[in-house]
C-alpha cells in the first residue's frame, strides 16, 4: 500500500500577538527592515539636516550657535536630545550607507548570492554600523 503523503499545514489567519513574537526574524531579515527604517529616519529629519549644515557653514555666529545648542539647547529643547537625535541620524546613516554597500556589493558579484554570505554580511553589516555608532556616540556626548 502506497505511503499517503501528509498534507502541509496552511496559516491563513495570523495573529500578530500570538504569532509573531515566536518567529525568529534570520540577520539578512533585520538588516533589510533596519535599511528602510534608517531610510525613512533620514528622510524625515532632512529638514534638522539642511539646518545643522547651514548653521555650522553660515558665519563664526551661526557656528557658535551651532556648539550652544549641542551642549546648551534651543529653546526648551535641552541639548542632550538635539545630541540623542544627531546620534540617532549617525545611526541611520551608517546602516543604511552599510547595508548599501553589501546591496551593491550583491549585485555585482553574483557568485556572492548565497545563504551563508547573506547570513555572514549582514552580521557584518549589524556589527559595523552599530559599532561605529558606538565609538561617534562616545565622540558626541565628550568620552574622549
Amino acid at each position: 500500500m502506497p505511503a499517503i503523503p501528509r498534507k502541509r499545514p496552511e496559516f491563513r489567519n495570523i495573529n500578530a500577538l500570538s504569532d509573531l513574537p515566536s518567529y525568529r526574524l534570520p540577520a539578512a531579515g533585520w538588516v533589510s527592515i533596519m535599511h528602510r527604517i534608517s531610510g525613512l529616519v533620514l528622510f524625515l529629519l532632512l529638514p534638522f539636516i539642511i539646518w545643522l549644515f547651514d548653521t555650522s557653514l553660515s558665519s563664526e555666529y551661526s557656528y557658535a550657535r551651532f556648539k550652544a545648542a549641542f551642549n546648551i539647547g534651543l529653546g526648551v529643547v535641552p541639548g542632550a536630545l538635539i545630541k540623542l537625535v544627531a546620534l540617532g541620524m549617525i545611526w541611520a546613516s551608517l546602516h543604511h550607507f552599510i547595508a548599501g554597500l553589501r546591496h551593491v556589493w550583491m549585485d555585482c558579484d553574483h557568485k556572492s548570492v548565497s545563504l551563508e554570505f547573506g547570513r555572514r554580511s549582514a552580521i557584518t553589516t549589524l556589527a559595523l554600523s552599530i559599532g561605529l555608532t558606538v565609538v561617534l556616540g562616545l565622540k558626541l556626548f565628550g568620552a574622549y
